[in-house]
């Protein structure tokens, strides 16, 4: 058993915490590939702002189930706070021409990458990582 409020496993948590630890990994693994699909589906079905700051959001929902997936004791604050921290940080590499050189030369650079720094971005990111910790603040008080 792990800490509710916490979602990192605890000293009592015993044999079982390879299996909890399992299923986490299993459901952010999951999860990140409906984020993939409701980003390509917003991509089809939107445009215009829409489009572009629900996927800043998705963005940094997407990284945050990968870090959960990667790491599954961690606790959702934190992997909140690391996939605010890297969208942030790839955001103001932007400010580089880094970004826009590896966009020209790669589809997956500019995808994940980006090439222009836009500032209300910032904040789209900001919303994607508070909708995960959500998330699983809301699926830590269904399981308890």
């Amino acid at each position: 058993m792990t800490s509710s409020s916490t979602g990192v496993a605890g000293p009592d948590d015993g044999p079982a915490t390879g299996r909890t630890a399992a299923r986490r990994r299993l459901a952010a693994a999951a999860a990140a590939l409906v984020i993939v699909g409701a980003g390509l589906a917003l991509r089809t079905a939107a445009a215009g702002e829409v489009a572009k700051y629900g996927g800043d959001a998705l963005y940094t929902l997407l990284l945050f189930a990968l870090v959960l997936a990667a790491a599954p004791r961690t606790a959702p604050a934190r992997a909140a706070a690391v996939a605010l921290a890297v969208s942030w940080g790839v955001e103001f590499l932007q400010l580089t021409d880094v970004p826009a050189h590896l966009a020209r030369q790669s589809t997956a650079a500019r995808l994940v990458l980006g090439s222009t720094f836009n500032a209300p971005d910032l904040f789209w990111y900001a919303v994607g990582a508070a909708a995960g910790w959500a998330a699983a603040g809301w699926a830590a008080v269904r399981r308890a």
